[in-house]
């Protein structure tokens, strides 16, 4: 049930005729308590949408008492008029709720430059329908109300010794770190403050939602957002709580990859003994942004040299001729030079993983990417709703 695993929470996803296709575009999100603590973190786009604007500015007292998310509709680069509709769609659900409007977060999605008067009166008509239809059931509605161009909903629950997280995201495209082209809302009823919950939520995005990185395209209305009701009355240890929340962001993370715009392969990218995290980071980054390695991927061409051609351009310490290059179990590339011969590597499993060995540190870092297709091409070149 998503958002509305753990307890204290209600959620509704409702039809208000953003989408041309008729489907769910307006969820909202609304925590009972008692606990009204929240944390979000947002892209690092430059280049923000007025909800990120809004919800930067609602969160910094650390209450959140409401989401309201919209797809259909990105509501960026419309102006001091966007702006002013994020505001009042956060003070209609404010006054039917009886909540500050300070205490309301407001996400949207969908094609930038879309925010006019008709946008602001079905986003409107959305909060009051979504609120009339709050429910403790109402999590699969909601996770299906802010998709775009993603195929199917993406959903995680964990649940530990009397308290759960559950979880919904969006994004299939535009995935690249700062966040992804994605909207995450992640509920739980354990007891933690907003402190405890920002601390979190920060080291479980660094290694999930950071490190997914489908085409190298940041958006600009990227956000993740933790809502906590406290409702279990348990409060579990923080590395506990942290460890847990991290599964619910991989699991979401993970699901986002393999359901990229286009993707035929879904491809982890590991490097290992590396001489700082960063490093590994900055390595395996470079290849899940590499034209021509993804492209080989999705011909399943075993191409090693272009993974030493695409780390090579990094800063990272390493000697280049001595790396070893693993694709899907076989070591193709040793100390800089060819090994088993590529008919051995099979790369025709969705599922690909390649391993840098970079030799000359403890550190690692994984990074998740796919390839680059013809339908990937196709879809982005087509979309404009």
């Amino acid at each position: 049930m998503s958002v509305t695993a753990a307890r204290g929470f209600e959620a509704a996803g409702v039809a208000v005729g953003l989408k041309s296709s008729g489907n769910k575009d307006v969820a909202v999100v609304v925590n009972r308590g008692p606990l009204k603590a929240g944390a979000a973190v947002f892209t690092s786009n430059r280049a923000k949408a007025n909800p990120i604007i809004w919800s930067q500015q609602a969160i910094q007292d650390g209450v959140v008492e409401a989401i309201v998310l919209n797809s259909g509709g990105a509501n960026c680069f419309t102006g001091s008029f966007g702006f002013q509709t994020t505001h009042q769609t956060a003070e209609r659900a404010a006054e039917l709720l009886g909540v500050s409007a300070g205490d309301v977060l407001v996400c949207s999605t969908g094609l930038i430059g879309t925010g006019d008067e008709v946008f602001r009166a079905k986003v409107l008509d959305g909060v009051e329908l979504g609120i009339a239809g709050l429910s403790t059931d109402g999590g699969v509605a909601a996770s299906e109300a802010i998709m775009t161009t993603d195929s199917r909903a993406k959903r995680s629950v964990v649940t530990r010794d009397g308290w759960t997280i559950g979880g919904m995201a969006k994004g299939a495209g535009m995935l690249a770190p700062g966040l992804a082209t994605m909207l995450v809302v992640i509920t739980t009823d354990a007891v933690l403050d907003a402190a405890g919950a920002d601390a979190a939520l920060r080291s479980a995005t660094r290694v999930s939602f950071d490190r997914l990185d489908s085409d190298g395209c940041m958006s600009t209305n990227d956000q993740v957002t933790l809502l906590v009701s406290g409702a279990s009355a348990v409060a579990p240890a923080p590395e506990e709580f942290a460890e847990a929340l991290a599964e619910v962001c991989l699991d979401l993370a993970s699901q986002l990859q393999g359901d990229a715009e286009g993707a035929s392969h879904d491809i982890t990218i590991a490097v290992t003994n590396a001489a700082s995290e960063d490093d590994a980071v900055e390595v395996g980054r470079s290849v899940a942004r590499n034209n021509l390695f993804k492209a080989a991927i999705f011909g399943n061409d075993p191409n090693w040299g272009r993974v030493l051609a695409a780390i090579g351009t990094t800063d990272a310490a390493f000697d280049p001729y001595d790396v070893d290059v693993w694709m899907n179990g076989v070591r193709v590339c040793t100390a800089g030079g060819p090994d088993r011969p590529r008919e051995d590597v099979d790369l025709t499993p969705r599922a690909t993983h390649l391993v840098i060995d970079l030799k000359v540190g403890e550190s690692a870092a994984t990074i998740l990417t796919n390839d680059l297709t013809h339908d990937y091409v196709h879809e982005n070149s087509a979309y404009s709703s």
